[in-house]
């Protein structure tokens, strides 16, 4: 079974729909909902192997509800922009988190900031909201690895056989994660430019035409 793109049927259009009360939309809001209880389970209980296995259910959702979306033709206008809202939140909110808990340093944290501030200023500049650009492949790899090595880095600090390997293994999806962060960062930001531009020189286009046409209405209506 293909992780990426999972739950597509050959030949069958993948469309958005305006529906808002969707299962795929159901799981994203208990992804939202996982990151409060991570963050109080690892900072007011110091409960790391609870917490890693909400990290590990809010993994599985992000997978889980794009496979039912295609699937099943769940697919909404709403969860295309909260899905990875959802991600990104979560991946910050759980970064924040471990490095008050001491778990991971700050340029941890820098990393994954850095990019999606320079991303969010440029999206305000030109849209004054979300771009609304499709998730690329290179970015659901990302947040693959992301959600996979967190909740591996916080089992390496449980007292438990094989914290080692937990640890290695961690950092491998981690330090891969964190590349891939910023190919897709890199390619966003020219995406996002791009369709900016396009977007000015399409309204600075209509703005002549739209006179035009002005005038020429004007202009039938004197003759008339």
């Amino acid at each position: 079974m293909k992780f990426i793109g999972a739950g597509a049927r050959p030949g069958q259009p993948q469309t958005h729909h305006d529906v808002v009360f969707t299962v795929p939309n159901l799981l994203t809001v208990v992804r939202f909902l996982g990151v409060p209880l991570f963050i109080w389970l690892v900072l007011a209980k110091q409960e790391y192997g609870t917490a890693a296995l909400v990290l590990a259910v809010m993994g599985s959702t992000d997978w889980v509800d794009g496979y039912i979306a295609r699937r099943f033709n769940q697919m909404s206008n709403l969860g295309r922009i909260m899905d990875p809202i959802a991600d990104r939140l979560a991946l910050i909110a759980v970064a924040v988190t471990l490095v008050i808990a001491g778990v991971v340093e700050w340029w941890y944290l820098t990393a994954l900031l850095v990019p999606d501030l320079v991303l969010l200023s440029i999206s305000l500049f030109y849209f004054h909201s979300h771009p609304d650009l499709p998730v690329s492949r290179i970015g659901k790899i990302r947040t693959g690895l992301l959600l996979l090595g967190t909740p591996l880095l916080v089992l390496s600090k449980l007292p438990v056989a094989g914290t080692d390997a937990y640890f290695v293994a961690a950092w491998i999806c981690l330090g891969l994660g964190l590349v891939g962060h910023w190919i897709a960062a890199y390619n966003y930001f020219w995406a996002i430019i791009r369709k900016g531009r396009e977007r000015k020189a399409g309204a600075t286009a209509a703005g002549p035409a739209a006179a035009d046409s002005t005038a020429r209405n004007t202009d039938d209506g004197g003759i008339s």
